[in-house]
């Protein structure tokens, strides 16, 4: 079962990434948000299934990457159901739209770069979990570890007061960055099916060892 979600939580994410991409290159926002709530809802999944085959000396770093993907959950859900809902429907005033409309890059804007900030943590704990043995796995856990860089932006840049609406090219630049990032992420969610696949860390044997099962035969034999 465990194996099982975690292969769940890769393909909705996946899927949910691609969902994203597309979203924005046809311009729909509607789906855009949505897939976005979906990013999130995957990606605990696969977090959960990370930490659960974590190995004892790895628990603290599966639990951290729990924590923090939860969080990001619950500010993503937030700032998207928001603009699905009283954003798009409620005729909002001027000032409430400044503060809820994610497009408006204010309050709920930097609330979104928290997240996806807290979600580079999370990434970045999901990493320290993997031992990695085969290629996939190095492949995979670096690509997770390096995400966490994203962290530091996400915090620090929304402190700094750089976003406005006003920012001349500001809507085309957003969609260039967000798309790259679509392009990098999609292999963590092929990369994490795989690895759930083939039985996780506990299923992985490097090249030329044998498992345990295998060794104790051969022991045995010998």
């Amino acid at each position: 079962m465990n194996r099982k979600i975690g292969m769940l939580g890769s393909l909705i994410n996946l899927a949910s990434v691609i969902g994203f991409a597309l979203s924005m290159m046809i311009g729909s926002n509607f789906g855009s948000y949505l897939a976005s709530i979906f990013i999130a809802l995957g990606f605990v999944l696969m977090a959960s299934a990370f930490c659960q085959e974590s190995e004892a000396d790895r628990k603290a770093a599966g639990y951290a990457a729990l924590v923090f993907s939860g969080i990001y959950a619950a500010l993503i859900l937030l700032v998207y159901f928001a603009q699905m809902t009283a954003v798009r429907l409620d005729g909002l005033d001027a000032q409430a739209m400044q503060i809820l409309d994610y497009q408006r890059l204010g309050l709920f804007f930097s609330y979104d770069l928290l997240g996806y900030g807290m979600m580079a943590l999370a990434t970045l704990f999901v990493g320290l979990t993997i031992k990695a043995t085969a290629l996939r796995d190095k492949w995979l856990k670096g690509l997770l570890l390096i995400h966490g860089i994203f962290f530091i932006g996400c915090f620090i840049l929304p402190t700094l007061g750089l976003f406005s609406a006003e920012m001349e090219n500001a809507n085309w630049i957003g969609d260039a960055i967000l798309e790259s990032w679509c392009l990098y992420f999609s292999p963590v969610g092929i990369l994490s099916f795989l690895h759930f696949r083939n039985g996780g860390e506990r299923g992985a044997i490097a090249p030329g060892q044998a498992s345990r099962p295998q060794q104790q035969e051969k022991n045995v034999r010998s």
